[in-house]
């Protein structure tokens, strides 16, 4: 009998470990139990967020801050959230539908992208990045959160070098998968970043300076 690498192992450690967490905490967000247990510390019930890409998580900031506006392009998965919304008698979020049209790297310019310039500069106190367009949402929000807010990036192994064992994830060696991604992380070098990871799946959460 083969036994299976010492990597493969512990995956599959990590990996139910996760399956776990998720099983034990239906509500929360699809992100790593470290940024949850963040965000849970740091959300405050007067807070103006903005998500790309809808879930569990929509309804989860929802219940915690004043007001959440989140874009899905999914338009199944849309119905599915807009249900829950429902549902549950939350009225606090601005749910909007803006189909994916173009490709991943072309969505610098697209409705999607474009949500992030119905809010003022330095108006918004979190950030969740995790839909499409990854790197023009992150780029485009830069200047709309408030200094000490909050921008969460998941899966930032798939997009940002880092030392993470997690599958797929960039090598330092290897760089910013795209110029976009380099350009993010030029314009976020001040900020603090916490990286979180499970060892399944990372969750980067970047801290905008304060105020002197």
């Amino acid at each position: 009998m083969r036994c299976l690498p010492h990597w493969g192992l512990r995956y599959f450690i990590d990996k139910f470990s996760f399956l776990l967490y998720q099983k034990m905490h239906p509500g929360y967000p699809w992100l790593t139990q470290s940024a949850n247990r963040l965000l849970l510390s740091s959300l405050k019930d007067y807070f103006v967020g903005l998500e790309f890409g809808s879930g569990r998580s929509t309804l989860w900031f929802a219940q915690r801050v004043l007001a959440l506006t989140s874009v899905e392009h999914d338009p199944v998965w849309y119905e599915r959230v807009s249900s829950e919304l429902k549902k549950n008698k939350i009225n606090n979020v601005t749910y909007l539908l803006f189909p994916k049209d173009l490709g991943e790297d072309q969505g610098k310019g697209t409705d999607y992208v474009n949500l992030s310039q119905r809010f003022a500069k330095d108006s918004l106190d979190f950030v969740l990045v995790d839909g499409v367009y990854r790197s023009a949402c992150a780029n485009a929000v830069l200047e709309k959160i408030k200094p000490a807010g909050l921008l969460i990036i998941d899966n930032a192994n798939w997009y940002l070098p880092s030392t993470s064992i997690s599958p797929t994830s960039r090598k330092p060696f290897e760089g910013p998968i795209s110029q976009e991604w380099g350009e993010f992380l030029a314009s976020v070098r001040d900020w603090k970043c916490i990286w979180t990871s499970n060892g399944v799946t990372d969750t980067a959460i970047y801290i905008k300076p304060s105020l002197k």
